[in-house]
């Protein structure tokens, strides 16, 4: 019996392999390489350069630029502001503020518009700040500038960073340090030749993707962009799809250029990572030495965390609850403007705003149970990536989370709206689904990934020995084990997909809204107040589901010890 069990499940691998295979080909694979293809095959005629043509003929070499210094300037300040915090955080007695993390994830998990729509409420001519400080309006003009973008986007993702970094610099450890120091090295010395080395590939990683974030990030340069006249390749990909006349040959030359820009990135840091990863856990222990801070230390990096706080939680939402509850925004902020009737009109039974949020509850609720099922199937797939197909699927499933999301919604449309398809999606409900579990695939694969590769195979074998069916041991040992990964991948999703903006922009049917275009669209129409009740709402939903999360992975500690 066990050699026919055993070519069992060979096949049964094979086949999950194959469909593994063919499931991202056609959803990730051939919509990007129609991109390429559809930008090197202009008007029926082969042409390699086309797309930089289309880019220097056109007056778009600027665009390209654009993105490309936006994105330095953002890792440069963003590295300004994670860094230090890091050290504090892991080098002294402030890492004992657990609540700190918890506060700084806000941030990166509010959606980049509606935190740029805070920052405008807040710093715009008449806006709060000169409410306040009538004489700040000279601060306003430097605000609204590329400094002010680049400002607002650090203090979005400066958090990301800031976690890599923390938790390499306590892999680090003080062992290390303590040596440098007992050979006589200064301080600024074993920070240079000790720890900054040993950094090297965590920042990497986090600079790279805090780069692609930013030259990707649509919603920012979409409000505060066009606000100061600075426009950058996402902004005029999307122009070309959505603005008469539509114009796929730009859309895709500027879309393959933006993907190649971030597909060179991401072979950079990988090359960086092979060359500077070091084994700092091994069996030995670790000390950790944390400085105490005393005095005018202790106030300056106090002072430091407070100005962080403040400028990316404090101030945009302010401003967006503010906006949210005033009856006259001209009248000011006083007691006897503020009211809750833009809530009830939000709130109230089949008004736009509520079919706005039905249409994104029930998008999402459809995208993340698909994505939870098919990131399960890869998730098992993959394994633990041991053979050469298992890694391709691995590469595969990431893809959407390196690619820009506007690239991927691009790609998507010229597949799903070719004219050689027996049947199309586009317009259609299930467009809105599919692009949704797409962009979203990998978190549910990573959760779920990380739930099955720490599951010991020996527990499968002893469920083999004492007799258990494939189906048995699938229904009674794995799914157990796995469905805390498959929870948080599918709350992920869902969470995500509720505020999800440039997919929904660009494939809605007519008609059609969801909270994070409704909020949009009562930005630009200059219906501020109910567009920042429905973010209010939209992040409240946010903020409940990542407390599920949470309590999730704590019960889930919990059982484990």
């Amino acid at each position: 019996m066990k050699p026919v069990v055993a070519d069992n499940n060979r096949i049964f691998r094979r086949v999950g392999v194959i469909l593994a295979l063919f499931l991202l080909t056609i959803s990730i694979g051939v919509p990007l390489l129609l991109i390429f293809w559809q930008s090197v095959y202009p008007d029926g005629q082969w042409d390699w350069m086309a797309p930089i043509q289309t880019i220097t003929g056109h007056h778009l070499s600027g665009v390209l630029l654009n993105s490309v210094w936006l994105g330095i300037c953002v890792v440069a300040v963003t590295t300004l502001l994670a860094l230090p915090l890091a050290w504090m955080m892991a080098k002294t007695r402030m890492g004992q503020h657990r609540w700190v993390d918890v506060i700084l994830m806000i941030p990166f998990m509010t959606p980049p518009y509606i935190g740029s729509m805070g920052w405008i409420l807040f710093m715009q001519k008449g806006g709060y700040l000169q409410q306040w400080v009538p004489s700040a309006a000279s601060w306003s003009e430097l605000f609204f500038s590329f400094w002010g973008m680049v400002l607002i986007m650090s203090l979005h993702l400066f958090p990301f960073l800031y976690l890599l970094l923390r938790d390499a610099i306590i892999r680090i450890g003080g062992n290390l340090e303590e040596a440098g120091a007992v050979h006589g090295g200064r301080a600024g010395y074993r920070f240079r030749r000790i720890i900054l080395p040993l950094l090297l590939s965590s920042y990497g990683m986090g600079i790279m993707l805090v780069f692609v974030k930013t030259i990707a990030e649509f919603g920012t340069p979409a409000t505060f962009g066009r606000k100061i006249g600075y426009y950058v390749m996402t902004s005029e990909i999307h122009k070309y799809i959505s603005s008469w006349p539509i114009d796929f040959g730009k859309a895709t030359s500027l879309a393959s250029v933006l993907l190649s820009v971030c597909l060179v990135m991401w072979y950079m840091q990988s090359a960086m990572s092979r060359k500077f990863t070091y084994r700092l856990v091994g069996g030995k222990g670790q000390r950790f030495k944390r400085y105490s801070l005393s005095g005018g230390a202790g106030w300056l990096c106090g002072l430091y965390l407070a100005l962080l706080l403040i400028l990316s939680v404090g101030i945009p939402y302010f401003s967006i609850i503010a906006a949210s509850t005033m009856k006259l925004r001209g009248a000011g902020l006083s007691f006897d403007n503020l009211t809750l009737d833009h809530y009830r009109e939000l709130l109230s039974w089949g008004s736009v705003s509520m079919k706005a949020i039905g249409n994104s509850l029930g998008l999402s609720l459809a995208a993340s149970t698909v994505a939870v099922m098919i990131g399960t199937g890869l998730a098992l797939t993959i394994g633990k990536s041991s053979s050469l197909m298992q890694r391709v699927i691995d590469l595969f499933s990431l893809l959407p989370n390196t690619v820009p999301g506007i690239v991927m919604v691009v790609g998507l449309i010229l597949f799903w709206n070719s004219p050689w398809m027996p049947f199309t999606l586009y317009n259609s409900y299930g467009m809105v689904v599919l692009t949704y579990v797409v962009l979203f695939l990998p978190y549910t694969v990573q959760y779920v990934k990380s739930s099955f590769t720490q599951i010991d195979g020996t527990l499968f074998q002893a469920g083999q020995v004492f007799g258990g069916k494939p189906l048995y041991i699938l229904r009674r040992i794995l799914l157990p084990l796995i469905i805390p990964g498959m929870l948080a991948g599918w709350m992920m999703t869902f969470t995500i997909a509720t505020r999800e903006l440039v997919g929904s922009l660009l494939i809605l049917p007519p008609s059609m809204q969801t909270s994070a275009t409704y909020i949009f669209a009562q930005f630009e129409q200059g219906q501020v107040s109910l567009g920042m009740a429905m973010a209010v709402v939209t992040v409240g939903m946010t903020v409940l589901m990542l407390l599920g999360i949470e309590v999730l992975n704590s019960k889930r500690k919990w059982n484990a010890s």
